[in-house]
């Protein structure tokens, strides 16, 4: 089957680690590959971010990535995209309107991406699979008056629920969620991340000076909780923390939260116990994730946070904030620990806990590799996909309307 994949301001190409460029990106890129493992035919549509990007790039064999001209060809924040998807999906209807190449399903990645890909579906009679990664309640429930988002990103989301012939949830929370916003139930499936193969127990592993380690893993923002981890280590006393992520290092003593957490390490008095790693290529991350005894995922809120399954698949126990699709992914009292968001003491505690039982650790972390293994893989996600796109294939467009 031919799959477009729309993934408006997320390329399956770019560097990990800067504002924009996180787990959406590795979703749409593995969730690919293991697509065209399965047979089918991908390309991936994103946005033109750069005047020297050719059309098309392959990126392995049944994938391809296509630059949409839409917008100026620069970086551009996401949440100042929204202008320019009536240009994206008006070029991407050109297209399979003239191209050989016509996709036999749609799926959109992110809201705007929706809109893009639902307005170019309905002009060309493909159907549309939506996943949202993010939604704009919890966005906005979480950051208040510092949300970014464009002012109608709600209703937008709601509407496209209602539009698209499938959505697929990353979560149970997000099904909750989107059924609070008016989306049925009925119109959804649960079909979660996957975690890369690349990812195991077995290999090498980042030195160690003879601390216990703990790792906490992510884009350096405000709301991945990285300030509630730095506080808990004044109460693990002796154990390290890596911060892995954000700008390469070299770039980190001019990266103004950077700067902002050295500040914190220092007046908790655990500078020396807490280092920045800064950005790693992916192909590293399971030489840190070996090295941890633990690793940490304190986020204030997480659509579905993939770096506790990288660390899973390690081999490695999490204790991780009880948001989002951390409660799927984490099996509290089984595979890792969940503690309340934004509270360092209850994280610290947990921390010094698990750290001072090994025999806990190990079930946790022989059961987290389990988990893991048999319940996201990216071939389990490729093969539900690959009956809902047939299914949505043949079923009549609905008549749904998206402003």
């Amino acid at each position: 089957m031919r799959v477009a994949m729309i993934s408006e301001h997320a390329s399956p190409l770019a560097v990990l680690g800067g504002e924009d460029a996180g787990g959406q990106n590795t979703h749409v890129a593995d969730l690919s590959v293991a697509l065209a493992a399965a047979g089918h035919d991908v390309r991936v549509y994103t946005r033109r971010d750069d005047p020297d990007l050719p059309v098309l790039v392959p990126m392995r064999d049944g994938v391809t990535v296509v630059h949409v001209p839409a917008g100026p060809p620069e970086q551009v924040p996401k949440d100042d995209l929204l202008p320019y998807m009536k240009e994206f999906s008006r070029w991407l209807a050109a297209q399979w309107q003239g191209d050989e190449w016509r996709p036999e399903v749609v799926h959109a990645h992110f809201w705007m991406s929706g809109l893009a890909a639902i307005a170019a579906g309905r002009q060309t009679g493909v159907p549309v699979v939506q996943t949202y990664h993010a939604l704009g309640t919890v966005k906005r429930r979480h950051q208040g008056a510092n949300d970014t988002s464009p002012a109608r990103r709600v209703g937008y989301e709601r509407a496209l629920g209602r539009a698209v012939d499938r959505v697929i949830a990353q979560s149970q929370d997000e099904v909750r969620e989107l059924v609070r916003m008016g989306v049925p139930r009925s119109r959804m499936t649960v079909v979660p991340s996957g975690v890369n193969e690349t990812f195991s127990p077995a290999g090498p592993s980042a030195p160690r000076a003879g601390r216990a380690r703990v790792l906490t893993v992510g884009r350096l923002v405000e709301r991945k909780g990285f300030a509630d981890v730095i506080q808990a280590m004044a109460l693990v006393p002796e154990a390290e923390c890596l911060v892995v992520g954000g700008p390469p290092a070299d770039e980190l003593d001019t990266d103004p939260y950077a700067v902002r957490l050295r500040e914190l390490a220092a007046s908790a008095g655990v500078a020396d116990r807490v280092r920045l790693v800064g950005a790693v290529p992916r192909e590293d991350m399971p030489y840190w994730y070996r090295s941890a005894d633990l690793l940490v995922a304190a986020p204030w809120y997480e659509p579905f946070g993939l770096t506790p399954l990288e660390a899973m698949a390690c081999g490695v126990p999490v204790i991780g904030t009880a948001v989002g699709g951390l409660t799927d992914t984490i099996v509290d009292g089984q595979t890792g620990d969940l503690v309340p968001p934004r509270d360092p003491a209850a994280l610290g505690a947990a921390i010094r806990a698990l750290l001072d039982d090994r025999v806990r650790r190990f079930g946790y972390a022989t059961a987290a590799l389990d988990r893991a293994r048999q319940r996201y893989s990216w071939k389990r996600a490729a093969d539900q996909l690959d009956g809902i796109y047939a299914a949505v294939a043949g079923v009549r467009r609905p008549s749904g309307v998206v402003a």
